[in-house]
């Protein structure tokens, strides 16, 4: 079994999902397609890459991404840095023959993203893999949802919504932190959150064609973060503290044209009380219905159309080890996995590809895609009116 030694850069929240995940991965997925080698841990404060290296099981740690791209022991690099950054250091990983994983969403600015999707284009050609973190549309409902479309069972697809709602910065004295600032994160919940659903809507009902949408900002000032760390809203800012401008958006609603023909919504907020980590897909097709909620990730609701009439309804399939990525269901359905068999799921994806040389299905050109979209979303939400992807 070929080993795969691995660099992270970044060593915030995401490095803890990517290492809990790529070490996970194996466990779950046996035979492993490689074996993961942990061997450098980056970060620009050098107390936390110190502290990553022991608490993660790295090699060595470093404070520089350049060193881990000048590395020639480095196979695959894991780029989990605040998303002006994403650009260059996939980018040149990919020049240096290295396979990356990029945190979403792919960049801060449209031309960047159109940059990482040329390269890995380019890359691709040598057999080097590119990849972005969707990891919501791995969910084995998910991808079992996807099974039901293409075979048939639901028909053609009429209409789709999507919503993804959290409230992690609905208190305005949340800090400011990099999320808030259009310079590094480009947007906000449209490029943090509303991303994940525009790749979901896409994986089960085809390309985008037109958007109009509303973006709206409901808290223009927050304090100044005094750390480096990215909390996500789990501290509040001092209410005396010094603030300074919010320039990016709290919540997007749009209005969706496909390809095919089909009509949809999506709804983003990172406003919403009561809502931690909501996300929920409703597909309607001339044969039936499909509904997914995060909250209940082991379940998926279907509705077939011919169905009796006495009998018509959503009824409830629980995943287990007879749908996709059935091992990491446990052992029967029910027993249910969460977020870090998940990340395992996404792995498996990125190791898989690396191993058989097929580009998986959120490379860098399927999440080049999502960010035209989203730009889309931005444009309409200036004009008032109908946009073209």
């Amino acid at each position: 079994m070929k080993k795969l030694n691995i660099a992270v850069i970044g060593a915030g929240f995401m490095c803890k999902a990517h290492v809990v995940g790529m070490s996970n991965m194996p466990k779950l997925f046996w035979p492993s397609p490689v074996m993961p080698v942990f061997k450098t841990v980056c970060d620009i404060v050098p107390e936390i890459a110190s502290e990553a290296k022991i608490r993660f099981g790295f090699e060595k740690s470093c404070t520089d991404w350049r060193d881990v791209i000048a590395d020639p022991e480095i196979d695959a690099v894991h780029v989990c840095t605040p998303n002006d950054s994403h650009a260059e250091i996939s980018i040149a990983a990919l020049n240096a023959g290295k396979h990356v994983i990029c945190e979403k969403p792919m960049a801060s600015k449209i031309e960047d993203a159109e940059k990482m999707a040329i390269a890995a284009t380019e890359a691709a050609k040598k057999g080097i893999i590119s990849m972005n973190a969707y990891q919501y549309r791995r969910v084995p409902a998910i991808v079992f949802a996807k099974q039901l479309i293409d075979e048939g069972k639901i028909g053609n697809i009429l209409n789709i919504r999507c919503q993804y709602l959290q409230s992690w910065s609905a208190d305005p004295n949340s800090p400011l932190s990099w999320r808030f600032q259009k310079e590094i994160a480009g947007y906000g919940a449209l490029g943090d959150i509303a991303s994940h659903v525009i790749d979901i809507a896409q994986y089960l009902a085809g390309d985008i064609d037109e958007v109009v949408s509303i973006m709206q900002t409901y808290i223009n000032e927050r304090p100044v973060q005094e750390s480096g760390v990215d909390s996500l809203g789990t501290v509040k800012g001092d209410v005396g503290a010094k603030k300074e401008k919010v320039d990016t958006d709290d919540e997007e609603t749009m209005l969706l044209r496909f390809k095919s023909g089909a009509v949809g919504s999506l709804e983003a907020t990172r406003n919403a009380w009561g809502r931690h980590n909501f996300i929920t897909v409703e597909l309607h097709g001339t044969k039936g219905s499909i509904l997914f909620n995060y909250e209940r990730l082991n379940e998926i609701r279907v509705c077939y159309a011919d169905d009796p009439d006495t009998e018509r309804g959503f009824k409830t399939i629980y995943t287990s080890p007879a749908h996709p990525y059935g091992d990491a269901t446990w052992n029967i359905a029910g027993m249910n996995i969460g977020y870090g068999e998940l990340k395992a799921i996404e792995m498996l994806e990125f190791a898989k590809a690396i191993a058989t040389g097929e580009q998986p299905s959120t490379c860098f050109n399927t999440a080049y895609r999502v960010e035209k979209v989203a730009e889309a979303c931005a444009r309409s939400s200036k004009s008032n009116q109908w946009e073209k992807v």
